[in-house]
């Protein structure tokens, strides 16, 4: 089957249905799943026949740096969405930085999607940013299919997104109250002479010491009460410490809709084993030490971390001061979004998760929080036939020409990993294959999670926008879909 050709059906000995791995054929219409069929007869050149390859839904990577436009050198929709689709990754959700502009007025999120329209070759959702003074554009951007809302709380590394304070979050919450969306928080706050460190900026453990648990402890004090006080889902983006998830935990038990996150550089990297100079490793809120990671596991384990994502935020070589070795001016990020899957399951499958938690935590959740699960995430009819096609039990070395990130620079180079990507399916297309990928984004329709197909024009009309692009979803090739049929300022 030629790469970027549509599949009628995926046939295999290994389909995940449910928790159980069975012989089965899924069959497609329409780029949706149309029916699971235990045996069945369906031949010909749009079956593609996998063998015994496990067929499951595809990962759903909500926190990914794309930063286009304004930082395209660093990644880019056409580079990002293709790494994505070589990792099983068939939906990312685009952060509002580091993007020039970033994605935190109307227009500026009309030129996001501009930016992005014809360069997706997996399914593309937005979130919008939360700063101080932008609260009248946060339910236009609502209304134009944003999927919610990020902000940070300390420094956000780049000056156009700038961090906001106590009065600025009860704005912000007050806002949202009532839509439905979500607020994202990068949890860190900064306590008193947490940067005044004084050891070797070229040894990780001098940067670890200006990070300690103790800021994101402080900042999730805060989301936690606002989220009790305001009723507005509240997500924390990236906890690298475990430390803060029994406040978590009391906020959940006392009605707090509060989820978190953690990513696969928290539960597969270790701070003990980070070389002297080696900034690829740096990030923020910074990689803990092994017994840290544990209790991450564990909470993983007992349902208290919600889902896994990559937080991909890639930048060029220069910014990593590999010439220097010096962490405290290095640019903090990691790139991993071409290979989370693998990455989790090398770890996860040796401490007792099984395929069932891959998606669950990879996919499902991650769909669920992006308001995204009525249409991703599962093998059953009626939702879009979303697919990653892999072999759990094949190992990989992670080399520089097989990375289709922009830039190659990641912790991971050399690292084998077990779980190999063979295909990705999207909405009944073949984006990848074996190392193949479509040769261009394919077909622009617009049409509404409601279920009613529109024009680009009739789109426009009904949301109000001056030109067609108004979308929260620009799936392969700028396929859209939309959230909200209304965009009115409240």
């Amino acid at each position: 089957m030629e790469v970027g050709s549509t599949v009628r059906a995926v046939r295999s000995t290994r389909v995940l249905q449910g928790s159980e791995l069975q012989p089965a054929v899924v069959v497609i219409k329409n780029g949706k799943i149309q029916q699971i069929l235990a045996d069945s007869d369906v031949s010909g050149p749009e079956v593609l026949d996998v063998g015994d390859s496990v067929v499951m839904p595809g990962l759903v990577d909500s926190h990914v740096h794309v930063n286009e436009p304004g930082r395209t050198t660093w990644e880019g929709f056409w580079s990002a969405t293709r790494a994505a689709a070589a990792g099983g990754v068939t939906t990312i959700v685009d952060m509002p930085l580091n993007s020039i502009p970033p994605t935190t007025t109307l227009s500026n999120f009309q030129e996001k999607l501009r930016e992005a329209s014809g360069k997706c070759f997996v399914d593309t959702a937005f979130w919008g940013g939360v700063i101080p003074g932008n609260q009248s554009e946060l339910r236009p951007m609502i209304g134009a299919g944003v999927a919610g809302f990020k902000c940070f709380m300390i420094h956000s590394g780049v000056d156009e997104f700038p961090h906001v304070s106590h009065a600025d979050l009860h704005t912000a919450m007050k806002q949202l109250q009532g839509t439905g969306s979500v607020l994202l928080f990068h949890a860190e706050k900064e306590i008193e002479d947490a940067t005044q460190t004084s050891g070797d900026p070229c040894h990780y453990s001098t940067f670890l010491q200006s990070r300690p648990d103790e800021m994101e402890t402080e900042a999730i004090r805060i989301v936690t009460q606002l989220c009790l006080q305001y009723q507005v889902q509240c997500h924390i983006v990236h906890l690298s410490s475990a430390r803060p998830l029994e406040l978590i935990q009391e906020a959940r038990n006392a009605g707090a809709p509060v989820t978190v996150e953690t990513t696969h550089h928290y539960l597969s990297l270790r701070a003990e084993d980070i070389p002297a100079g080696a900034t690829q490793y740096k990030c923020c809120p910074p990689i803990r030490s092994r017994a840290n990671q544990e209790e991450l596991w564990s909470a993983l384990k007992a349902g208290h971390i919600d889902m896994v994502v990559s937080d991909h935020s890639p930048c060029t070589a220069d910014l990593k001061r590999l010439d220097t070795g010096d962490f405290t001016q290095a640019w903090g990020g990691i790139s991993s979004l071409q290979f989370g899957l693998p990455l989790f399951w090398t770890y996860a499958s040796e401490k007792g998760f099984g395929l069932p938690d891959v998606v669950r935590l990879l996919s499902q959740k991650p769909a669920e929080m992006c308001r995204l699960d009525h249409l991703k995430s599962r093998l059953a009819p009626g939702f879009d036939a979303d697919l990653v096609i892999w072999d759990p039990e094949r190992e990989f070395k992670i080399i520089e020409e097989n990375i289709h990130h922009k830039n190659k620079l990641t912790p991971y180079l050399g690292m084998k990993l077990r779980g190999t990507v063979r295909g990705t399916v999207v909405r009944g297309r073949l984006v990848f294959w074996e190392g193949r990928f479509s040769p261009e984004p394919l077909d622009n329709i617009c049409s509404s999670t409601r279920g009613t197909r529109l024009s680009c024009r009739e789109t426009c009309v009904q949301t109000g926008a001056k030109q067609p692009g108004i979308w929260s979803i620009i799936n392969v090739s700028g396929h859209a879909r939309l959230t909200s049929l209304s965009l009115g300022r409240h």
